[in-house]
């Protein structure tokens, strides 16, 4: 029996629906059937545009799917002579909020067993009436979710982030042992989803050299390690405070099999810096499934049909590996 996975637009003025086409039209071998959840009209456009050899079907629900086509449920129709591809609008960020909520709806009831999103703009979100940080606040609000966190996967490395869309000022004001404990135990049980029997975790310090005994900042001492020693005490295998400077390199050989990091950038630019045409950023902590790529709207490359797929493909592949 076949899993279905849908697939969000995204900002529909950036390269979501380019990179959703040639993913669907790769010679990959999926084992779950892909529904698009977006504009009919403007993946016609870039079908023929990108000269895509499969065709679009439109269906009004999933139990409608037909095999040899790119299935898309029409949520927020848009018409490539109204748009400025490449540009924030209001209208782009109304619509690529609606493809999320509408696919978010169908996976509480069980209609689709996965989400898979292309990138949306931030500023376009807000102007468009929703005030989110991006998609990771939007699935925790419409599923109702309070302990979650982003994890990236990219190359060798996997990260967890205890704090991502927030100043750096603010990121070390959260640094907190309860944050940083829930944290650790959300990559545990993700990596245990994963099939991974004993997981591996190391939690990195937020300052220099993790704080040289206190001489660099008191976080690692206050907050982190207690929250490491509770960890330790329920059986988890973890490490840390390893300092930033070292833990990625340990990790991407192999000791470790994640990384808990404190703030966007530190988890975010190792990431990308290994592996970044195939990044995949997923929500941790859920009660559904979701995997994003990891790259936004692209909006200066957008339209121009050369846009990679590849973090496409990973996102579609990880969110197999969960059903």
């Amino acid at each position: 029996m076949h899993s279905y996975i849908g697939i969000t637009m995204g900002d529909p003025a950036g390269v979501g629906p380019e990179v959703i086409l040639k993913a669907l039209d790769s010679n990959n071998e999926f084992k779950s059937k892909y529904i698009v959840f977006g504009s009919t009209n403007l993946l016609k456009y870039y079908r023929k545009f990108l000269k895509i050899k499969k065709d679009i079907i439109e269906i009004n629900d999933i139990e409608e799917y037909k095999d040899g086509y790119i299935n898309v449920i029409n949520v927020y129709d848009l018409n490539i002579n109204n748009l400025n591809i490449g540009m924030v609008s209001p209208q782009c960020g109304d619509a690529a909020f609606k493809y999320v909520e509408r696919a978010i709806n169908s996976a509480l009831n069980h209609e689709i067993d996965a989400v898979v999103t292309a990138p949306l703009n931030k500023e376009a979100l807000h102007l468009g009436g929703h005030n989110f940080d991006g998609h990771t606040e939007i699935f925790a609000k419409l599923t109702k979710t309070n302990k979650y966190a982003m994890m990236l996967i990219g190359g060798p490395l996997k990260v967890i982030h205890v704090s991502t869309h927030t100043s750096l000022k603010n990121a070390c004001d959260r640094v907190k042992k309860e944050r940083v404990l829930d944290v650790i135990h959300l990559a545990y049980d993700i990596l245990k989803k994963m099939k991974i029997d004993n997981p591996r975790i190391a939690v990195a310090g937020l300052n220099p050299h993790a704080g040289e005994s206190g001489l660099f900042g008191m976080e690692e001492i206050k907050e982190i390690m207690p929250a490491i020693e509770e960890a330790k005490n329920l059986n988890i295998n973890v490490d840390g405070p390893v300092p930033p400077d070292t833990v990625f390199i340990k990790a991407a050989n192999g000791q470790y099999d994640i990384v808990v990091v404190m703030y966007h950038d530190q988890g975010h630019i190792p990431v990308k810096l290994l592996g970044f045409d195939k990044g995949v950023n997923m929500t941790v902590g859920l009660p559904i499934i979701r995997t994003s790529v990891d790259h936004g709207t692209a909006f200066d490359i957008a339209g121009k049909g050369i846009a990679n797929e590849e973090s496409m493909l990973e996102a579609m592949k990880t969110a197999e590996l969960f059903l």
